[in-house]
């Protein structure tokens, strides 16, 4: 098939990267198509890095695709079960919709969302569905073209979407000056809205202030020091999904979403550590969730010193 395949999800980096075994059956299902990600802009870097898109459509939230070419010859809701994301698809008017079944649609064909299934899981489901195929662990990302900011660095980034996914800062910043005592370059990583959250963990451990690099790095240099990385220590969070792309060892602190909806895949455990208090809450709650809280620093150095890569050359 030749034409346009549109895909839709307008989410983040880690919304990107759990959904790349979906993009890569498209791809091998319609080799000669030109895949089009209505996604954010800024996701374009790591885009490309899939193999799987050709470009990137600009979309920063759901009402806001803009698509002025004819009609694909397939679109992909990967966004969510509508109706929005439903009817943003069907206004470029495909001749094929792939999407979840949905009441308002009753001649839309699609399986029943499910909240029970990994985020990667539903993705596949869907496309299976419809007869294409795709590896629910393929996970994996191409490494950037460029070097590292940091080599061996132990990548710690306290930040999350929501407050709820948020460890307290005091305590990142205990684990990061802990590592930092046992010799590890220590680098605290962020948006630019948390370059101030970076600067006072990084004072608070102890760190010189060359260790802040939030807001410094674009998602290539992200890409690039999270692949060279020794250790990744993060919350629910896109960076943690790049340690999964990379293989790169990571404490990945979950709640109070349990990580069988999010986390890496089974059989990974010898390079990424899942803490998890097994208390499920409300994930857009401003305050960190009482599971969440029950995980402590000793518990996250321990995690820690078990998963990390050893030194080049060691």
């Amino acid at each position: 098939m030749t034409g346009d395949v549109l895909v839709l999800r307008a989410l983040g980096v880690g919304d990107l990267l759990v959904a790349l075994p979906a993009l890569r059956g498209l791809r091998a299902a319609f080799p000669d198509a030109r895949i089009t990600l209505a996604a954010p802009a800024a996701l374009d870097e790591l885009a490309t890095l899939t193999g799987a898109v050709d470009r990137v459509l600009p979309t920063p939230r759901l009402g806001a695709l803009r698509w002025d070419g004819a009609p694909p010859a397939v679109a992909v809701n990967l966004h969510g079960s509508g109706p929005e994301s439903l009817l943003d698809l069907l206004a470029t008017r495909p001749e094929r919709l792939l999407a979840h079944r949905h009441p308002d649609f009753p001649g839309l064909r699609g399986p029943e969302w499910r909240d029970d299934v990994h985020e990667a899981e539903r993705w596949c489901r869907l496309l299976a569905y419809h007869g294409i195929e795709a590896a629910r662990h393929d996970l994996a990302l191409a490494r950037p073209a460029v070097p590292s900011p940091v080599p061996e660095a132990v990548v710690v980034h306290p930040g999350a979407a929501f407050g709820s996914r948020r460890w307290p800062p005091r305590r990142f910043a205990e684990v990061a000056c802990e590592f930092s005592r046992e010799g590890h370059r220590v680098v605290v990583t962020g948006s630019a809205a948390e370059r101030d959250l970076a600067g006072h963990l990084a004072a608070a451990a102890g760190l010189g202030q060359d260790a802040v690099l939030a807001g410094r790095t674009g998602l290539t240099e992200l890409a690039a020091l999270v692949a060279g990385a020794r250790l990744v220590i993060s919350g629910d969070t896109g960076i943690g999904h790049l340690a999964t792309a990379y293989g790169t060892p990571s404490v990945l602190l979950f709640g109070p979403t349990p990580p069988w909806r999010w986390g890496p895949p089974p059989g990974t455990e010898d390079r990424h550590a899942v803490l998890w208090a097994g208390e499920e809450g409300d994930p857009f709650a401003d305050e960190p969730s009482a599971g969440l809280l029950r995980i402590t620093e000793g518990d996250v150095i321990a995690a820690g010193r078990k998963v990390q890569r050893p030194p080049v050359g060691a």
